[in-house]
């Protein structure tokens, strides 16, 4: 597959005109409280809380349920103060905060529900445009300002403004190159994620699809960044497709894969050193985490979080696609110091 990198001129102004701020607080207006139930996990893979599994160790979890809207979510990210935004695979925004009991997920409060927008502040028109599935926080100044989302079928990365830990309208759209931005599957952009101040790679945001293979048979992805741009891949591994990625804060990259087993998910993380994630490179790294059966569900988005004490957290979360016979988990380890 021969693939070709035009540059793309960004012609959208840099500041917000009054019709932007506008659109801004009428996305504020559309948004809804919503209740979320949550019923915590203490097991994973038959360890309790504080054991090891793998080379993290478990710091439990919950089950979510919420009303009709809820569900589908296909991207995950922490803001500040254990507050986070959810993107769904029908176009919705959720945000809320998370709340701890001794060092473990105990409850979502303060949750919103708000429709993802386009250009134009209006929410997306059609289940064609509202398929996103990764969402990243861009910090400036270690503080969040803005979210970046990746979206499938019609395949873009929009960024969008953050006010009192919320997403506002409208969606500013990213230049992607044309073998990219003119993808129409459902197997596109999966993962969005930005290179932390400790990467080699700082600030560059990385693009990961999951069945666009290259001539290698391996998982294209993008670097998108000022210095560090160009064609990545991720090693293929038999049976799995990458979900969603993160960076720790020393500059390593986590990818969330999903598979399949005998009438089951199964799933696995994998870390990748920071100096193999560059432009050119074919990353594999090493697996610390494995899951399935009914420890996980559709495990689809990944989260890094610092607690309290300082320690490194994972978040993953699950994707129930509106079925009855799946579930919205919400799963977290601790990474050994």
């Amino acid at each position: 597959m021969k693939i070709l990198n035009p540059i793309i001129k960004n012609k959208k102004p840099a500041l917000l005109t009054i019709g932007m701020l506008m659109l801004a607080f009428a996305s504020v207006a559309n948004a809804a409280q919503l209740q979320i139930s949550a019923t915590q996990i203490e097991q994973y893979q038959g360890k309790e809380i504080g054991e090891k599994v793998g080379d993290l160790i478990w710091r439990g979890g919950l089950d979510l349920e919420g009303p009709e809207l809820f569900g589908g979510v296909s991207g995950f990210t922490f803001l500040e103060d254990d507050n986070w935004v959810m993107v769904t695979d029908r176009g919705r925004f959720f945000s809320g905060q998370l709340v701890y009991e001794n060092g473990s997920p105990s409850q979502m409060i303060n949750t919103q529900i708000s429709p993802i927008t386009n250009s134009s502040g209006n929410p997306l028109p059609s289940n064609f445009s509202r398929d996103a599935e990764g969402v990243e926080t861009i910090f400036r100044n270690g503080k969040p300002t803005a979210i970046r989302v990746s979206f499938e079928n019609l395949t873009r990365v929009a960024d969008f403004s953050l006010s009192n830990n919320r997403p506002l309208s409208p969606a500013r759209e990213l230049p992607l190159p044309h073998w990219l931005a003119h993808l129409r599957t459902n197997k596109s952009l999966e993962s969005v994620c930005i290179a932390s101040p400790a990467s080699p790679i700082a600030g560059s945001t990385l693009l990961i699809t999951e069945g666009l293979p290259n001539d290698a048979g391996d998982h294209s992805g993008l670097l998108l960044g000022n210095r560090d741009k160009g064609l990545i891949s991720l090693k293929n591994q038999r049976g799995f497709n990458p979900t969603d990625c993160a960076f720790l804060a020393n500059g390593d990259l986590l990818v969330l894969e999903r598979g399949t087993g005998f009438f089951s998910f199964t799933m696995q993380v994998r870390q990748i050193a920071a100096n193999q994630v560059k432009p050119g490179a074919v990353m594999e790294g090493e697996i610390i985490l494995r899951g399935s059966g009914g420890d996980i569900d559709n495990m689809e988005a990944i989260a890094i979080r610092t607690a309290k004490d300082g320690s490194t957290r994972i978040v993953i979360m699950s994707d129930d696609n509106f079925n009855d016979w799946e579930r919205t988990l919400l799963l977290e380890f601790e990474m050994p110091q």
